[in-house]
């Protein structure tokens, strides 16, 4: 899971900044410690999670 609070600098809607929360899942691979622990990669889910005021959007891959 990664947690994103939207950057309006840098994102410009908040589905911008739920699609840099699973990009940063992948790139950082997040998943390694459980793929090394024998966990099959489909078992493993991604989820972004990105925050604007009270808006949030939950974003699965």
């Amino acid at each position: 899971m990664e947690f994103k609070v939207r950057n309006v600098k840098r994102e410009d809607t908040i589905e911008d900044t739920v699609r840099v929360a699973l990009a940063q899942i992948e790139e950082r691979q997040y998943d390694t410690i459980l793929l090394e622990m024998g966990i099959a990669k489909d078992c493993i889910r991604h989820y972004g999670f990105a925050f604007e005021g009270k808006q949030v959007l939950i974003e699965g891959a």
